[in-house]
């Protein structure tokens, strides 16, 4: 047997048929939206409620508050205190979990089969009387205001949202945190809660996700007994215009005396998820600075060890949100890291991809599709994405042939146009008097040194 050569890289294997599993659309009597995928693997269940009651919808006095509500969700109903919840869920084996963002809140429920209509019935309770107990509420915002104090003094969040007041326009929501700030949080009382949950936790333009061992009209019967009654659409917000703050590229230095590392954001206003340029933006950002084999890795931690990893990232949403590249870098090298990435962005707007490095990302995301739908939540996941953006029913039946049908070419159109090197805006958090003047020396554009927000 000839021995091992460990100094070449073995080839990939053949990409294995994967097919996702059917799902089956129905619309309950109050018309939610039911989406049920039948799993007969193991006796387990997971469901996903979703209601467009997210923090886009909200005004800037107002922010955090889907947020907070979502967190004190699980604080007791009218019928339960949060310790009797907490104990008849654990009574059935059963895990509820809920999660708010920028399109709305989804409680998602898992269990054992035979138990999910007592699960079930757990999770509208939870959803359509939630009873939000002082002591809860106190709890929960004590609990949000000590992240958005934490977040203040943690350099990488600092850079987050710094580099999101750079991106957006002043004003709109993805200018702010997901989770508000002191003086939107603050102040809020039960009442406001109560009221908000009241006006907004409404089934219109939302859906229940069921992904498990259990029979379509068994889950339609359950859903419509338990949730029938759940009628009505949240309140009509003004929408809002996704624009950048400027299209000139600058520099921005939030000062931490004494910092030895830098955090580093350099990214502008994207795409939204409905862009015909969602395949090939995906398999171009995997090349360009989403895997551990990208361009940005490649350069700044193997070439040149000015870190320990890199990750550009799009920030697919229901409206444009943020194309951003993140690191950490030493203090001293924080200039010829920023020069780096700037170059890296050209490079690849001006020159493209190749077509070795099209084909690597382009399998490598086709091939791993499967190995994140191994188990029942995370199929409910993703289906859950078929409801909040609006995709088609066989979107995911047609996923990676789509991904495998991405062309070199289509991939430098798409990066040529959603990724602008002149108009990124470069955030560092770090020590102003230590990398001022090689920022300056870059004539990347205006540097200014602010405060923390």
């Amino acid at each position: 047997m000839s021995p091992l050569d460990r100094s070449r890289q073995p080839k990939s294997g053949s990409i294995r048929k994967f097919d996702f599993p059917d799902v089956e659309r129905r619309t309950l009597s109050n018309g939610l939206d039911l989406r049920v995928c039948k799993l007969s693997r193991l006796p387990v269940v997971s469901t996903n409620l979703f209601f467009r009651a997210g923090e886009s919808q909200l005004v800037e006095s107002r922010a955090g508050l889907a947020v907070l509500t979502g967190d004190a969700l699980e604080g007791g109903t009218q019928k339960r205190s949060g310790t009797e919840l907490a104990e008849a869920l654990e009574g059935i084996g059963a895990r509820l979990g809920v999660t708010t963002g920028w399109e709305g809140t989804s409680v998602s429920m898992s269990c054992l089969t035979d138990r999910l209509e007592q699960a079930l019935t757990l999770l509208a309770e939870a959803v359509l009387e939630p009873a939000f107990p002082e002591d809860e509420v106190d709890r929960a915002r004590e609990q949000q205001l000590a992240a958005i104090r934490q977040r203040a003094m943690d350099p990488a969040a600092l850079a987050s949202m710094e580099a999101s007041r750079r991106y957006f326009v002043a004003g709109i929501p993805y200018a702010r945190p997901q989770d508000g700030s002191e003086e939107s949080i603050a102040p809020v009382k039960r009442e406001l809660l109560s009221d908000y949950a009241e006006s907004c936790y409404r089934p219109e333009g939302g859906g229940l996700i069921v992904a498990g061992d259990l029979d379509p009209d068994e889950i339609e019967i359950m859903a419509n007994h338990r949730l029938a009654a759940w009628t009505g659409a949240p309140p009509a917000v003004e929408d809002f215009q996704v624009d950048p703050v400027t299209r000139e590229r600058r520099v921005w230095v939030v000062h931490r005396e004494g910092s030895v590392q830098s955090e580093v954001r350099i990214g502008h206003v994207g795409t939204d998820r409905a862009t015909p340029d969602y395949f090939s933006l995906s398999v171009g950002n995997l090349l360009f600075g989403g895997s551990f084999t990208s361009r940005l890795n490649l350069n700044l931690r193997e070439e040149n060890g000015f870190t320990y990893g890199i990750r550009s990232r799009f920030g697919f949403r229901s409206r444009p949100g943020p194309f951003s590249v993140s690191t950490s870098v030493g203090t001293d090298v924080t200039a010829p890291a920023v020069g780096e990435i700037v170059k890296e962005l050209v490079q690849l707007v001006e020159g493209g991809p190749t077509e070795e490095e099209v084909a690597a990302a382009r399998d490598y995301a086709a091939g791993v599709f499967g190995l994140q739908l191994e188990t029942a939540g995370q199929i409910a996941s993703r289906i859950s994405q078929l409801v909040v953006y609006g995709l088609p029913d066989d979107y995911y039946h047609t996923y990676r042939d789509r991904l495998r049908a991405v062309t070199t070419d289509e991939v430098a159109a798409a990066m040529s146009v959603h990724i602008r090197p002149q108009e990124v805006q470069v955030v560092v958090v770090g020590d102003a008097g230590e990398i001022v003047a090689p920022l300056e020396s870059l004539d990347l554009g205006p540097v200014e040194v602010v405060s923390a927000p």
